[in-house]
């Protein structure tokens, strides 16, 4: 969803360094626009003074600018303490010395790939679009060491990091309906999931959470004919390849996180007339449905997901 602020930033002359963690460097290797990836050795959670001062010690009279995309206190403070000259991001926990140059946060919720791309100072970033480019030689490779074929198979990603109120129960049923082979993307902590999923199509079912690296999942979803997802980051990865897809939401909004692509679809109760009742507590944007029902999701019938990839 950053990717439009890149391409705007580069399309201006900016020479762009990325700065993130491991796990979603490779994101950003997959964008002709960036130049470098410093992959930061921070651990999840917790300020980490004393590694956030090291590493800007070696930053330090290196960038110009940094604009700061996620809405934290120790995303801000990196480019304070390398002393970079312009220092760009939202308002946002006691932010206001780290930043030079501070947007408000809008009031509402608006889509995620205008908030970011709007860190560039344009105004017209309403319609702007992820692209992400896989080399064909790589898609290749990584089909031939799984004995994939390209467009032969389908990608579900089921797995939802946020919590279980993203995560759609229906794989197994819709995989046992299928024909298609099906190989499943995730993370380590998805793969009980995918097993009890690959379990309900022996012989079609070629489950990888946690089994590939984050390059070869994109390859695995640039060659695959559709993906099926919750609302999850490689939810976002499909549609900046322009795979057709449908994307199943829950406790999410798509007014929020869509996926910004023509050959997407997407499911949500919210917003189905014909659904009754109507769902009034959504979107509730939790971890755990607050009333213990999942309705938004468990009420997504197979059928109608399998309906949606044949046309």
């Amino acid at each position: 969803m950053t990717e439009p602020l890149l391409r705007r930033l580069a399309a201006r002359g900016e020479r762009l360094t990325v700065g993130a963690l491991p796990w979603v460097a490779p994101v950003y290797r997959a964008m002709p626009q960036v130049e470098a990836v410093i992959e930061f050795p921070f651990r999840h959670g917790g300020l980490q003074l004393k590694a956030r001062r090291s590493l800007a010690r070696e930053l330090q009279g290196r960038f110009d600018a940094a604009y700061v995309l996620p809405n934290s206190l120790k995303s801000a403070l990196l480019p304070f303490l390398a002393s970079i000259p312009r220092r760009v991001g939202y308002l946002g926990e006691a932010r206001v010395g780290l930043l030079t140059h501070r947007l408000k946060n809008p009031a509402n919720k608006p889509p995620m790939v205008a908030f970011y791309s709007a860190l560039s100072g344009d105004a017209d970033v309403a319609q702007d679009r992820p692209r992400l480019q896989m080399k064909p030689g790589d898609i290749d490779a990584v089909q031939r060491a799984q004995g994939l074929m390209a467009d032969s198979y389908l990608v579900f990603a089921p797995g939802a990091e946020f919590g279980p109120a993203k995560r759609w129960p229906h794989y197994g049923a819709l995989a046992a309906a299928l024909s298609q082979r099906i190989v499943l993307l995730g993370s380590a902590k998805d793969a009980p999931f995918c097993d009890e999923i690959a379990a309900q199509a022996p012989g079609r079912a070629l489950q990888l959470a946690g089994k590939t690296s984050l390059a070869e999942a994109f390859a695995l979803i640039a060659g695959a004919r559709a993906v099926v997802s919750n609302d999850s980051g490689l939810m976002h990865v499909a549609a900046a390849l322009g795979v057709p897809q449908v994307a199943l939401f829950g406790s999410s909004s798509p007014l929020h996180t869509p996926p910004l692509s023509e050959r997407a679809q997407v499911v949500w109760l919210k917003q189905d007339a014909g659904y009754q009742p109507p769902l009034d507590c959504a979107p509730c944007f939790e971890r755990e449905c607050p009333l213990g029902h999942t309705r938004c999701l468990v009420d997504i019938r197979p059928e109608r997901v399998r309906a949606l990839l044949a046309t």
